[in-house]
């Protein structure tokens, strides 16, 4: 096992773990607060939270693409076309939070394929501009936690504007 691949697994935890707090948090709201337009690339913390969900499976799709071979993508829910990145997947928080958690668990058991003879790879995709996009596939594994990371910071912001404590935050926190 090779240190990229541990990297990949403490993420999969940190997303999964994290995610799973920050849900549940997001449910003690109502749905008014919910889906309160505060301003943040997405709107509301539901369309911040719907917009990562999606950007995950476009990402796991463009890698079940090129790596058509990786079992724990063969039967997942996966994006390949989407008129935009706020394409709504589920309305109804309730099956947001079910959905978050089955594609957590998806990126939990990709991550068991992302060894480092792959992560040393390059992927080749075709990006939502139709512009295709090399990068070693430890780049673009990378940008799917990063990604989510830097969203969830926005939710934990907007919670705390609503008067919610998001909780701890801290990677550290959900991998030691």
């Amino acid at each position: 096992m090779g240190t990229h691949q541990d990297q990949m697994r403490g993420f999969a935890k940190y997303n999964r773990e994290f995610n799973l707090s920050l849900f549940s948090k997001a449910a003690e709201l109502d749905d008014g607060e919910r889906r309160r337009d505060m301003g943040a690339f997405f709107g509301s913390i539901h369309g911040t939270l719907n917009h990562i969900l999606l950007a995950d499976r476009i990402w796991l799709g463009r890698f079940a693409k090129a790596f058509p071979d990786m079992s724990a993508l063969s039967n997942a829910e996966l994006v390949f076309e989407f008129s935009s990145l706020s394409q709504e997947i589920c309305a109804d928080f309730g099956k947001l939070f079910s959905e978050r958690k089955a594609t957590d668990r998806v990126i939990s058991n990709w991550v068991e394929e992302l060894n480092d003879e792959l992560l040393a790879q390059t992927m080749r995709y075709s990006n939502s501009k139709g512009q295709v996009r090399e990068h070693p596939v430890w780049v673009a594994a990378a940008h799917v936690f990063n990604h989510q990371t830097h969203h969830r910071g926005q939710v934990t912001n907007l919670l705390s504007q609503l008067g919610h404590d998001p909780g701890v935050t801290d990677y550290f926190a959900y991998v030691e």
